[in-house]
């Protein structure tokens, strides 16, 4: 005699790229996930510009995925529906960045879990090894490539020795990169990202706003020329760590040498490593962020909240923030073709205790350039240098740097 499952109710709140493959996902997994869970999946609601009203769906679901993005009237809808009992799973990286502090107590006094393995890495399961797989872990350092826009850009300038123009334009011909790429560009997406590991990693209330962070904008051909020749690839990286007692969050791009993990990923993929005394380092690698992908990610939260007991977050700590790190550079100088300019600049580094591992000269006359790697040094000393080499008479342009990652694995 057949016993009647149960039916599960869903209700999705936006009904873009992610909601369509989300709803479809479903439809084409019910039958394992009332497998797994013993539950039948079904969406109860969609709301939309032109459809739905958030009360009624609400009052018919048993728990709101949240796909509209920004922050109103998403924390709104996402406040009320864990207030009213629901478990709540959202894809939005802004909003958690922002006010994760105030989400998280509400889940934790309303007993509802709030889950967002879709807000980081596209179908990378970091979020859940974070939070399940490696709670007995100490985590020292998260760093990965969590911008699948980026790393395309930068894997096409690489190949194919394009400008940053024309590689952006390819980017969203091929549907990788929105018609306005800025928050991607600019790395505040990879920003937003890396202040969610941070607060998972660490149990830091870490904000967008304590990220330091910089785009991929001024990288150029020359700067791909010259890591070819130093041996280096360049990717935008996002990297959370203890230093000391502290705290270091931050996105930038930097080159990395061949034996790194994360060397090899290119294309529209992320990646992002984890590393602790009790297991080394793992990588974990896949396609970005993109309508099936994040779809996934968010089916699998919805799974995972299918299957009792409700997890709260755990407490968190406060972290002083560590701005002042140690760091490789490249340093790319456009310089006067004269004697004794190599010297000048080497007198400015040491003087501020920088040390040179490796130098470029290249071209004549008004086409004469000098590019450095330095040995990891304080960024602020690295920094007073290149504002003093800044002023020489011989450089023809203000000097640009690029962080190198010395680890090889």
């Amino acid at each position: 005699m057949s016993t009647e499952v149960q039916d599960f109710r869903i209700g999705v709140l936006g009904r873009g790229t992610v909601g369509g493959a989300f709803a479809k996902l479903v439809d084409e997994h019910r039958a394992r996930i009332r497998r797994i869970t013993g539950l039948n999946p079904v969406v109860c609601g969609v709301l939309s510009r032109s459809e739905g009203v958030f009360e009624e769906i609400l009052a018919g679901s048993d728990l709101i995925v949240e796909l509209i993005g920004g922050i109103e009237p998403a924390r709104a809808h996402v406040l009320a529906a864990m207030r009213a009992g629901r478990h709540v799973v959202t894809a939005n990286k802004q909003l958690l960045s922002q006010h994760g502090d105030e989400l998280f107590q509400v889940a934790g006094e309303c007993g509802v879990q709030l889950r967002f393995e879709g807000a980081v890495a596209g179908v990378v399961p970091v979020v859940r090894v974070l939070q399940e797989s490696l709670a007995g872990a100490r985590i020292d350092r998260v760093h990965g490539i969590v911008n699948g826009t980026t790393n395309f850009i930068l894997s096409e300038m690489a190949r194919l020795g394009v400008t940053f123009e024309e590689a952006l334009a390819d980017a969203q011909r091929l549907g990788y990169a929105e018609a306005d790429p800025s928050d991607d560009v600019d790395a505040r997406d990879a920003a937003a990202k890396m202040a969610i590991l941070a607060r998972l990693a660490f149990g830091a209330p870490v904000t967008l706003e304590q990220v330091r962070y910089e785009g991929i904008r001024q990288i150029t051909p020359h700067d791909m020329e010259y890591a070819r020749e130093l041996g280096l690839g360049l990717k935008l990286i996002g990297t959370a760590e203890r230093i000391g007692d502290g705290l270091s969050v931050r996105v930038h791009p930097a080159f990395l040498y061949p034996g790194h993990p994360l060397a090899s990923v290119n294309g529209p993929f992320n990646a992002v490593t984890v590393e602790s005394p009790e297991i080394t380092e793992i990588t974990m690698s896949g396609p970005g962020a993109g309508g099936p992908q994040t779809a996934t990610a968010v089916l699998g939260d919805v799974v995972s909240a299918m299957i009792p007991p409700a997890s709260a977050p755990e407490e968190l700590v406060t972290l002083p923030i560590i701005e002042d790190i140690e760091s490789g550079f490249y340093l790319h100088l456009e310089v006067a073709d004269e004697p004794g300019v190599l010297a000048g600049v080497a007198r400015v580094l040491a003087d501020h205790g920088v040390s040179v591992k490796s130098v470029v000269q290249k071209g004549l006359s008004e086409q004469a350039r000098l590019v450095m790697v330095t040995h990891p040094v304080l960024e602020s000393r690295f920094f007073a240098a290149m504002a003093q080499i800044g002023q020489l008479p011989v450089m023809r342009r203000p000097p640009r740097a690029i962080r190198v990652i010395e680890e090889e694995f």
